[in-house]
């Protein structure tokens, strides 16, 4: 038998559980949007347009092809709906960023009160050796900025509509 203790996560780890839950849903939710702007984009009914969004399995490659099929010759959008299409895309992107590392890593608390972290699970290649693990301490600064990342997320996601609609693409 082992005498180890399970631990439980601190009540604020809560808040953090939660914003990240909000976080996803919200992006999901905001990143299934860009099968309407391919379907203006390309054009195409949203039934072909939903299979190529599931085929491309990226956030990055979604985004890649939306915002090419936006700046290549004869793209059957105005300039200006083209603009805002870039736009969106160039925010996705930076909003990416945050998501990535929110749900790419471990988190970790101890028993004795310390702050709760999150441990990034990826490994970057230096020249003569490797790093990992970088560690951010989950505080109020960065709650405050999940919390503006969501804001900007839901802003992205009117948007998104507001571009639909006002272009007529495939709803």
């Amino acid at each position: 038998m082992s005498n180890s203790k399970v631990q439980t996560p601190p009540k604020a780890f809560d808040a953090f559980l939660m914003r990240i839950g909000q976080i996803n849903y919200a992006w999901t939710n905001t990143e299934s949007t860009l099968i309407h702007l391919m379907a203006g984009l390309i054009p195409t009914d949203t039934s072909t347009a939903t299979v190529i969004h599931l085929t491309l399995n990226t956030t990055r490659a979604r985004l890649d092809l939306v915002e090419r099929l936006s700046k290549r010759q004869n793209c059957p959008v105005p300039a200006e709906a083209i603009s805002r299409i870039i736009a969106i895309c160039k925010q996705m992107k930076k909003l990416s960023g945050l998501r990535n590392r929110l749900n790419h890593c471990l988190y970790a608390f101890d028993s004795d009160g310390g702050p709760v972290r999150a441990i990034q699970m990826r490994i970057a290649d230096r020249k003569n050796s490797l790093a990992y693990g970088a560690e951010t301490v989950l505080d109020r600064a960065e709650l405050a900025e999940i919390d503006l990342a969501l804001r900007e997320i839901q802003t992205l996601n009117e948007d998104i509509w507001s571009v639909v609609s006002d272009y007529a693409m495939p709803q």
